[in-house]
């Protein structure tokens, strides 16, 4: 029996435990809820990249710096990105609307390991976070 992605645990990592998707990210993704905070705006936006749901990505980038469009691959792909991990380093709240969130993701792209470590910043508004724009490292291989 093929398991659906809602019985898989969630690519995020889960806050630091074994979570579930549909017990984790999913709720935010599928909009039955909203990102309490910051991280975990940032971890379901990672989920979506995982899953290739760009609707998603774009749904939760703040209006000022989203780009107009964005093509994710689906997952599984031959040679297309496939997201490894997660790894969350630092999340600062500024204040009631403005917060930080430093991670790293690895990732694997044409077969080659690679990891990427972003400063992210978030805003809310109106009880929504978005993701604002981040400081990205250059990609590294490992």
């Amino acid at each position: 029996m093929k398991k659906t992605k809602e019985h898989l645990p969630c690519p995020c990592g889960g806050l630091g435990r074994a979570l579930l998707y549909k017990d984790c990210c999913e709720p935010f993704i599928n909009g039955k809820e909203l990102a309490p905070g910051a991280e975990q705006l940032m971890r379901s936006r990672y989920t979506a990249y995982a899953l290739g749901n760009a609707a998603y990505v774009l749904a939760t980038w703040h209006s000022s710096t989203r780009p107009a469009e964005l093509n994710l691959e689906p997952p599984g792909k031959p040679h297309g990105t496939q997201w490894l991990g997660l790894r969350v380093h630092s999340h600062t709240q500024l204040d009631e609307t403005h917060a930080q969130v430093m991670f790293t993701a690895r990732y694997r792209e044409a077969g080659r390991a690679h990891h990427l470590k972003e400063h992210s910043r978030f805003v809310s508004e109106d009880g929504h976070w978005f993701y604002l724009d981040g400081d990205v490292e250059p990609p590294q291989e490992r």
